[in-house]
């Protein structure tokens, strides 16, 4: 079966992808030199850039670079433009409208099976934590153990994303036939008001919508996915075009260094993470304390990234496998 017709959220975002690239990979990618900043390697060849991003916990690193002033002392200028998903923002990253996109690695991948885009991965983000992303259910579902889920109504965020496969790994692991399952496509935000109104028997929720649901409407843990073959799987990554990459090598190694320093900073502080997190996801305090963080990578690592390939291959998400580091674009020595 061909991958677009298995794909069905990833094939119109891979055809717009198709389209886009008659109309140039990039924006403004002329030398904009900024004298700010240290001049160990030069300054960056564009000093103002843009990154797509979602409102979740995966981006706290960015923001605490920037916060902090370490892409400032790169003589990097971030900003932000908003995105709806991660496939959203691959589709800005395409079309030129960002130099850098976060968002969890299977739309990257997507785009590049599908040839789309010629796409390179610049920094890693976070991985699969045990108690993060988290399949869970109201008390009155019928529904007790995995095993129940078989003929059951599950919201994931889309299908072949992250939060499909993670939990069709599960499923298997336990013998719980997935072709059974109703898969119900729905934003994280939403998922909680269908779990109380029994429009749902489960979802797959991460933090911190989690802690808003068991807040909100009472619902609870039915099972971890970040477990057996998913545990500490990569998620999330930032990625930007390969022309990007060629034209921008200073600039890219400059968003490099400022996104290792601020992700190795943050990594397990709370002190740090939760006000950051109130501002991102716009949470209160007690919501963001009470997330479970999510594990923040800055190893950037072929090997570990392969796995995800690999998982989207036994699922169906991608005909055959291909070697992730030829998408890799290696950090500098610190």
């Amino acid at each position: 079966m061909p991958l677009h017709s298995r794909m069905p959220k990833f094939a119109a975002l891979l055809c717009a992808l198709l389209m886009l690239t008659g109309c140039g990979l990039l924006g403004d990618d002329s030398a904009n030199r900024n004298s700010a900043g240290p001049k160990v390697v030069g300054a960056p060849e564009k000093a103002k850039v843009k990154v797509a991003v979602l409102p979740t916990m995966d981006t706290v690193p960015l923001y605490a670079a920037m916060d902090a002033g370490y892409f400032a002392k790169e003589g990097l200028e971030v900003s932000t433009v908003s995105a709806a998903s991660g496939a959203d923002c691959v589709a800005k990253l395409v079309s030129g409208e960002v130099d850098f996109a976060f968002s969890s690695y299977t739309p990257f991948f997507a785009a590049k099976a599908k040839k789309a885009a010629d796409l390179k991965l610049v920094a890693d983000a976070t991985s699969a934590a045990p108690g993060n992303a988290v399949v869970v259910t109201m008390p009155n579902s019928g529904v007790r153990n995995i095993r129940d889920m078989s003929g059951k109504r599950v919201a994931i965020t889309a299908k072949f994303t992250m939060s499909h496969l993670l939990v069709e790994s599960q499923l298997k692991l336990n013998g719980v036939d997935s072709s059974s399952i109703q898969w119900v496509e729905l934003p994280f935000p939403q998922m909680a008001d269908k779990l109380a109104k029994g429009q749902l028997d489960a979802a797959f929720l991460t933090e911190p919508f989690l802690q808003q649901a068991a807040k909100g409407v009472g619902a609870y843990p039915l099972f971890d996915t970040a477990s057996g073959p998913t545990a500490d799987i990569p998620l999330t990554g930032y990625g930007a075009t390969a022309t990007f990459v060629n034209g921008n090598r200073r600039t890219v190694e400059a968003f490099q260094r400022a996104m290792k320093r601020a992700t190795d900073e943050v990594r397990g502080d709370r002190t740090k993470v939760d006000p950051l997190l109130q501002k991102i996801a716009k949470v209160d305090p007690d919501t963001a304390h009470l997330a479970v963080l999510t594990n923040f990578v800055s190893s950037l690592d072929p090997v570990r990234i392969q796995r995800v390939v690999d998982l989207m291959v036994e699922f169906k998400a991608l005909d055959s496998k291909f070697d992730v580091s030829e998408m890799i674009v290696r950090p500098p020595a610190t």
